[in-house]
């Protein structure tokens, strides 16, 4: 049985910071609702923002502090919606911009803060700038606000460099006048030059209409993007790319990405209320991220070292330390992060079944008591595995299409999360689920564990609500490492302190004070279980 103390009452309004320096969003938990697969309004199959509105005071009875919204705008959805054809408007699958400013609005009545996906990094090929710059053909204005390119070979046949698309083949396409154009991820996603001035004010213009909405900041998607090395030079090496990979790109992480958050942080500011900028910024090293994050820049940045380190106390310890060290020089709370619609659910990732949700269960304790900020993947309060079995009829990621490997495979994480009833669709809608979901979901739909004490959802609530009310847990910069046996991490703040079994045996150890939260069974305090965390007072 899960143990844990009643929770203290949570504060009241939106979220304000508990530590010592400015800014909710420096220890906030913040949870990402991915809108097809979180709440379907209308029976179509398909969540909307409508559904999303009616199940914000699930969010708010869970204890997070905000809600990113992955992409709702106007769409083809050759990605999902990361091929955006109108940064102002709303894709009908998901509703209109008057349920956009319905959802902020009541957020904030709940006291949650709403963040919003952005994708400067490409658009989709039917946004009008590039639906245009193919009508003018070669040498036109428009063309210049994206990457198009002669040729190479004899009579420019072959590409104009050798790069790779992130999802498979070559990262240009051959149009009819013969040019050709870069696009990082599918062909429908052609990559906009960030050295023409009408992309950086068009994206200005973006963030203020946002703003004016009442959005509380932005996750920006490929925030390494942006910017590309001179001259578009060859890589040299026929290496599949990776999504999620950290390797030193000519196309990722240069350093002209920096002037452009500046002037972005500059209309932040302009704004009341703490507005944000959180970077998607693949780097090769945590130094690189903080880059992001220096005080003229953005807010934050996902760890994605921390979600790519396996479940092994040293590696974990060695990843903690690397991110609090990077961060402190620049002021920016580090960022925790186990999963999220890009990557095979954390459940999986440690295992699966049995073993692989009690180490989920642990990693969410862990993650919550360091300090800093916290994301939360929808359904990972659920300890939903990743699906691993959906027939390739059904699959709508555009990798899976062209070949990419396992790693493009992300339709797995994204099948729509059970809300309640013993058969598909658990409550999500009246009409079925864009993805099939495994019929073992229904013990693991939020009506199936609220008020189970063994339930992992139950534990996040407890969790969340006693990381509200107890202030060492996320506010500062750092821990205090105890002493403890190999394979388990053990660390103070202030009065409280986590213990952590990465090992697949109990280890005895003293007790270092009164449990506040395990994330399994703890029959003896003195000894802590295989797999397991446990929160102390004292």
């Amino acid at each position: 049985m899960t143990q844990h103390l009643a929770a203290e009452t949570s504060l009241d309004g939106l979220p304000t910071s508990t530590g010592t320096l400015p800014g909710w969003w420096r220890e906030a938990v913040i949870y990402q609702v991915y809108p097809r697969s979180f709440a379907d309004s209308n029976g179509d199959g398909m969540g909307d923002l409508e559904g999303i509105r009616s199940r914000l005071p699930y969010l708010k009875e869970l204890g997070v502090d905000a809600v990113w919204l992955s992409p709702f705008y106007a769409s083809p959805q050759a990605d999902a919606g990361y091929d955006v054809a109108d940064y102002r408007a709303i894709d009908p699958m998901f509703g209109t911009l008057h349920d956009a400013d319905a959802v902020i609005r009541e957020a904030h009545g709940l006291g949650l803060r709403i963040i919003v996906d952005l994708v400067p990094n490409h658009c989709s090929d039917q946004h009008e700038w590039f639906k245009q710059a193919l009508r003018e053909g070669p040498g036109t204005p428009l063309r210049e606000r994206f990457h198009f390119r002669p040729g190479r070979g004899d009579g420019g046949t072959e590409p104009p460099n050798d790069w790779e698309s992130i999802f498979g083949g070559p990262a240009w396409t051959r149009v009819a006048d013969g040019e050709w154009y870069l696009h990082l991820f599918a062909p429908e996603q052609p990559d906009f030059n960030w050295e023409h001035p009408a992309v950086q004010d068009e994206f200005r213009s973006i963030l203020r209409f946002w703003l004016d909405l009442g959005a509380d900041g932005f996750r920006i998607d490929v925030a390494h993007g942006l910017v590309k090395a001179p001259g578009l030079p060859d890589l040299g090496r026929g290496e599949q790319l990776k999504l999620l990979g950290n390797q030193v790109l000519p196309f990722f992480d240069q350093d002209g990405v920096h002037e452009i958050y500046r002037s972005w942080r500059k209309v932040l500011d302009e704004y009341a209320g703490d507005r944000i900028g959180v970077a998607e910024a693949w780097t090769p090293s945590a130094d690189r991220t903080a880059m992001y994050l220096r005080p003229d820049e953005l807010h934050q940045a996902f760890n994605f070292h921390y979600l790519n380190t396996g479940w092994d106390a040293q590696a974990l310890r060695a990843t903690i330390d690397e991110s609090l060290d990077a961060m402190r020089p620049v002021g920016a709370p580090t960022t925790w992060v186990l999963s999220n619609h890009d990557v095979v659910r954390h459940v999986t990732r440690y295992g699966g079944g049995a073993e692989g949700l009690a180490r989920a269960r642990a990693a969410a304790l862990l993650m919550l008591a360091l300090p800093g900020s916290a994301y939360v993947y929808q359904g990972e309060e659920l300890g939903l595995p990743e699906v691993l079995d959906l027939p390739d009829s059904a699959r709508q990621d555009p990798a899976f299409a062209r070949g990419a490997g396992q790693d493009g495979l992300r339709d797995g994480c994204r099948v729509p999360i059970p809300w309640s009833g013993t058969e598909a669709p658990y409550g999500f809608g009246e009409g079925g689920s864009w993805l099939p979901q495994p019929a073992e979901w229904a013990g693991l739909s939020v009506a199936a564990q609220t008020g189970d004490p063994a339930s992992t959802l139950e534990l996040y609530r407890a969790a969340l609500h006693l990381r509200r009310s107890h202030p060492e847990l996320g506010a500062g910069d750092a821990v205090q490492w105890l002493e403890a046996p190999a394979g388990v991490l053990a660390f103070r703040r202030g009065d409280f302190t986590c213990t952590v079994n990465t090992t697949a045996e109990p280890v005895r150890m003293p007790a270092p004070g009164t449990v506040l939260l395990a994330s399994g069974d703890l029959a003896d305090p003195s000894e802590l279980p295989a797999d397991t965390a446990v929160w102390w007072r004292g």
